[in-house]
């Protein structure tokens, strides 16, 4: 039994997906008890607990062989991440009471690092406030999402451009799938071991911005150009993509430390896994169906 929270998302919905197709059994830990019918027809016990409910967690992590992790995503924290600090207290509550057998949480690239990483501390903080329980860990240090680029459908639709952040445009960064998560995640939680892995995950190849534009030209039939958005126009970009006024700063700082290799793979003593999926069939379902929370 495995108990998988972020179920109603990309990466836990596809880890629970793997898992139930190697014939194992899971419970999907929800807050809304709506989104539990789905994966209620499928066969997986439901477990009802919000994240900052430590008592309800633990029960929910009760009796199981291993747990599945993630930090609700928040693109616009308040200063110093008191909302995730929060959910991270109740995990660490609810795990030493529940003690399960072993957990593995999502986690990012850049992890490792103290500074300088903006959005990804929420995942450095997940690794400094649960790695010290007396449990097996894995820690997933998934690359930059390629469903990230669901907002640039519309853009390329409507105006036949994409307005990157990452830059140059031709240089490649690590991109990969929620699905190759996922699979990847599935994986690590069937497995046996002692004490704390990080473990890399990554697409089958890099992609630069540019590539992200001839995927999209492909799907949409027409010709769609990658153009940077400057440095000094940041604030206001994000803005208006509906980011509140006084809270991009750490998106900024995320996006300068992939643009300057501060964050990075390669990091000594990581396990390193390579997904499957490529750039183009993500890009292109995304195309076909549009924008989806990740």
């Amino acid at each position: 039994m495995y108990a998988i929270m972020g179920i109603s998302g990309r990466v836990g919905g596809a880890i629970a997906e793997n898992l139930l197709a190697q014939g194992e059994q899971i419970r999907a830990i929800v807050r809304n008890p709506e989104k539990a019918a789905r994966w209620r027809e499928r066969g997986a016990e439901i477990a009802i607990a919000d994240v900052d409910d430590p008592d309800a967690l633990a029960s929910a992590f009760a009796g199981t062989d291993g747990v599945f992790l993630m930090v609700p995503p928040n693109f616009a924290p308040a200063p110093g991440f008191p909302e995730t600090r929060k959910t991270l207290a109740a995990y660490h509550a609810a795990l030493v009471k529940a003690l399960p057998k072993k957990a593995v949480y999502l986690s990012s690239i850049g992890a490792e690092q103290t500074s300088g990483l903006g959005l990804i501390t929420s995942s450095h903080l997940l690794e400094q406030t649960l790695g010290d329980l007396p449990i097996a860990h894995a820690f997933l240090r998934a690359g930059w999402f390629m469903e990230n680029h669901a907002w640039d459908v519309t853009t390329a639709q409507s105006e036949g451009k994409i307005f990157s952040n990452l830059y140059p445009l031709d240089r490649k960064f690590s991109l990969v799938a929620t699905a190759d998560i996922g699979k990847a995640g599935a994986d690590v939680l069937r497995q046996e071991w002692k004490g704390t892995r990080h473990i890399e995950v990554a697409g089958p190849e890099q992609y630069s911005p540019n590539d992200i534009a001839h995927a999209l030209s492909s799907s949409l039939g027409r010709t769609i150009e990658a153009v940077a958005v400057p440095r000094e126009k940041w604030t206001e970009f994000f803005v208006g993509q509906g980011m509140p006024e006084g809270r991009t700063e750490p998106r900024a700082e995320m996006v300068d430390g992939f643009n300057s290799g501060w964050i990075h793979f390669g990091v000594a003593g990581t396990e390193h896994i390579t997904g499957t999926t490529s750039l183009t069939s993500v890009i292109a379902n995304l195309a076909a169906n549009g924008s989806q929370e990740a």
